[in-house]
């Protein structure tokens, strides 16, 4: 059978539909290669959300091409958010794509490998030509991830009407999957060995409201928090008047429920968030992170921030610098606005140059460096929990591991430098083993330690047997 290779660009999202493409293909017999220059077929799953993006998927195809130019290529597909805005446009324009499939259209790579859809091939999109594909507990999967963590998306699409984004248009309305097939899937990766799983959606805290189920998100976690092979569980991304008390209460109330929560801002002035389509403000904010400081000691809060969306003025900014200050987010990004022709923010008048919008970013996120700094050294001296997540990719000498308030690949680490009790690299601990910590050393979004005790025996007999996983999914070009 021929072998296929993936490079899949953006979001947790689109990495799971990356995982669910190479699945189906698996299972027909396809070979999964993390090399481009083995692939008889090249997958570009690709992101469209803001122009560095859309760049950065433009420059992949075009470097995927060139496999099928002077190499063993002989399909060029191309998936993901950029076929739902640029359809015709990739058609026309690079005549090496043999294909295209957008968000909602996943379930027919085997068609397309095989040869049966072309790139000039309409597929039926159903309603309005929005995507309504959403994938369950029975569709294969091919793991992307480190073995011993994983994502779940919970639902599709969005219903937002926040001006500066284009995500329904690209994923559709929001749509949620049946209860039992997310406990189902949470059981099968469990089994085979994940100890994190990561819960992901465009909006987690709308879970089940479309299927008529009252405190979706609450009760769902509850019933994942009751599968004894799970260290941790976390869900990404809240809403911010979405986060009810029964939410904070349960993360409470189950250890296996990591305690952090990531909450996207995107502003802290009222009238920006107003022309956002977001509404709050920076006060309501704070009084929020307090109930959930209150409520879930020890929590670790992530944000991120949009600096330049049109109309934000130097106040503006200053307010949102103070709310920062007061905030004291263990975790933030900063996001300079792209002003995308698809999104309402488009026709918006008092534009921010290019320069201020820079300056900005850069001004908020030295100010975040601060505190994050600050924060840190707090914890030189104490011993904490980590998961251990294997050698850096540095250096063998060194590993790398997080805390629970640390989420996967967006977060900073732990750099472990010393195995307390370990002489042979025999009894090194398997990836997803919990470990306690103590901190010697912090730097501006990472810390340093040496591990004292394993949470259980490092032994192999404990080692789960290896899941299917290709991490990274395509290591060379």
């Amino acid at each position: 059978m021929p072998k296929v290779g993936f490079v899949s660009l953006g979001c947790p999202k689109n990495l799971v539909d990356s995982e669910v493409m190479m699945g189906i293909l698996a299972r027909a017999g396809y070979e999964i290669t993390p090399r481009a220059g083995d692939a008889d077929v090249l997958v570009v799953n690709t992101c469209s959300f803001i122009a560095p993006a859309q760049q950065e998927s433009v420059q992949s195809i075009l470097e995927m091409a060139e496999y099928k130019k002077f190499g063993r290529a002989q399909k060029l597909i191309v998936a993901g958010c950029m076929v739902e805005r640029y359809r015709n446009e990739i058609r026309e324009q690079i005549p090496e794509v043999d294909a295209v499939i957008g968000t909602g259209e996943v379930e027919k790579i085997l068609e397309v490998c095989d040869g049966k859809l072309r790139a000039d091939t309409d597929i039926d999109q159903g309603d309005a030509g929005l995507p309504t594909y959403l994938y369950h507990d029975l569709t294969p999967r091919v793991l992307a991830t480190p073995r011993h963590t994983a994502y779940i998306k919970i639902n599709e699409g969005c219903d937002h009407p926040c001006s500066f984004c284009i995500i329904p248009q690209l994923r559709g309305k929001f749509r949620s999957r049946r209860f039992e097939s997310v406990v189902s899937e949470a059981q099968n990766l469990a089994a085979a060995g994940v100890r994190e799983i990561s819960l992901i959606g465009q909006d987690t805290t709308f879970y089940g409201e479309d299927l008529g189920l009252r405190d979706g998100l609450p009760a769902l976690l509850e019933r994942l928090a009751q599968i004894e092979e799970l260290h941790w569980i976390r869900f990404l991304y809240c809403y911010p008047n979405r986060i009810t008390p029964k939410l904070l209460e349960t993360i409470a109330a189950h250890p296996r429920l990591a305690k952090y929560l990531d909450i996207p801002l995107q502003h802290a002035s009222r009238s920006v968030l107003a022309r956002m389509k977001r509404g709050s403000n920076g006060d309501a904010f704070l009084k929020m992170l307090e109930r959930i400081r209150k409520t879930i000691p020890g929590v670790s809060i992530r944000t991120s921030f949009i600096v330049g969306f049109p109309g934000e003025t130097e106040k503006d900014f200053r307010e949102l610098c103070a709310f920062v200050r007061a905030a004291e987010f263990d975790w933030m990004g900063v996001f300079s606005y792209s002003d995308e022709d698809a999104a309402k923010s488009f026709s918006l008048e008092d534009k921010v140059e290019a320069k201020a919008i820079q300056r900005r970013k850069n001004a908020l996120m030295a100010l975040q460096k601060t505190i994050s700094r600050r924060k840190l050294l707090r914890k030189v001296g104490e011993r904490l929990q980590v998961m251990l997540e294997g050698p850096s990719k540095d250096t063998d000498l060194i590993w790398e591991a997080r805390l629970e308030g640390m989420a996967p690949e967006i977060d900073g680490k732990v750099y472990v430098t010393e195995f307390e009790g370990v002489n042979d690299a025999a009894d090194l601990p398997a990836l997803g083993t919990l470990a306690t910590i103590e901190i010697t050393e912090t730097k501006d979004y990472d810390l340093v330690g040496r591990v004292v005790k394993f949470a259980a025996p490092a032994t192999a007999a404990q080692i789960p047997p290896p899941t299917k996983s290709l991490f990274p999914i395509l290591t060379s070009r």
